[in-house]
C-alpha cells in the first residue's frame, strides 16, 4: 500500500519488541476494562465483539496479522469492545506512551493509521448495512469472501481455497443468524455451486457469482492515498 522508509520500518518493530503467545478462545481485552494497551496482530485471527442486553454476542470484525488493533483505548478510560483470540497466535502490546512517541517522531505513519482507520470506519458500515437490508445468503456469503481476502493478505499462497477457522456459531454472531441457518446458508451455497467444503476448507468454485451474492465492496481497494506526508 506504501512503502515505508527504513527509519519507519524501525519505529513499528520497536511498537512490536514485546511478544505475547495467545491461545484459540482467550480473552485479551474484556468490554469496560480500564483501557491501557493497544495490540499488533503478529499471527493468527482475533475478533473483536461486544456482549448485547439480551445476553447475546455480536461479532464486530475480525482481525488478522498486520491488524493493529484496541486503537480505542488512546480515547477512552474503558474498552468499548472484547477481543478474543480465534485461533492460536501472537500479539505485540503496547502503550499510549509508545504510541505517542512514534507519532511525534513519524507523522507520516499517523497519517497511515487515520487510513487504516478510515478504512475499518468503511468497512463497518458495510457490515452495518448488511445486518440491516440483505439477506441471511448475501451474509454469509460476504464473510466468505473477507476472510479469504483478509487471509490472502498475509499469505499469497491463498487463491481459491482456505481454511475458514470458524465455527457456524461464531459466523452466526458476526451476521446476525443462528447457527442452524449459517449452516443452511452455507449448504444453499454451496448446492448453488458457489463454494465447495472439505474437512473445514473452503473452495471457491464460482467467485464471480459469490460476489454477486454477497454485493460484496472490498475496502482496501480503490484507495486514494497521493495526500499522504512525503517521507523524510
Amino acid at each position: 500500500m506504501v512503502t515505508l522508509t527504513p527509519a519507519e520500518h524501525a519505529a513499528l518493530e520497536r511498537l512490536e519488541e514485546r511478544e505475547r503467545p495467545i491461545r484459540r478462545g482467550a480473552t485479551i481485552q474484556r468490554e469496560n476494562d480500564r483501557a491501557s494497551e493497544m495490540f499488533v496482530v503478529r499471527k493468527g485471527v482475533l475478533m473483536s465483539s461486544m456482549l448485547l442486553d439480551d445476553g447475546s454476542r455480536q461479532i464486530l470484525r475480525f482481525l488478522f496479522p498486520g491488524d493493529v488493533v484496541a486503537l480505542s483505548s488512546l480515547v477512552y478510560r474503558e474498552t468499548p469492545e472484547t477481543l478474543s483470540a480465534l485461533s492460536d497466535g501472537i500479539v505485540a502490546p503496547f502503550e499510549r506512551a509508545a504510541l505517542s512517541e512514534t507519532i511525534n517522531a513519524h507523522p507520516r505513519l499517523a497519517a497511515l493509521l487515520l487510513v487504516y482507520s478510515q478504512i475499518e470506519r468503511a468497512a463497518l458500515t458495510d457490515r452495518l448495512a448488511a445486518l440491516g437490508r440483505t439477506s441471511a445468503k448475501a451474509r454469509v456469503a460476504a464473510v466468505l469472501i473477507d476472510m479469504r481476502n483478509r487471509l490472502r493478505a498475509g499469505d499469497k499462497s491463498i487463491t481459491d481455497t482456505f481454511t475458514i477457522g470458524l465455527t457456524q456459531e461464531e459466523i452466526g454472531d458476526a451476521t446476525g443468524l443462528t447457527a442452524v441457518h449459517v449452516n443452511r446458508m452455507l449448504r444453499q451455497i454451496e448446492e448453488e455451486g458457489l463454494i465447495a467444503r472439505e474437512n473445514g476448507r473452503v473452495t471457491f468454485t464460482n467467485e464471480r457469482g459469490l460476489l454477486r451474492a454477497a454485493n460484496y465492496v472490498d475496502r482496501y481497494e480503490g484507495l486514494d492515498l497521493s495526500w499522504l506526508p512525503a517521507a523524510h
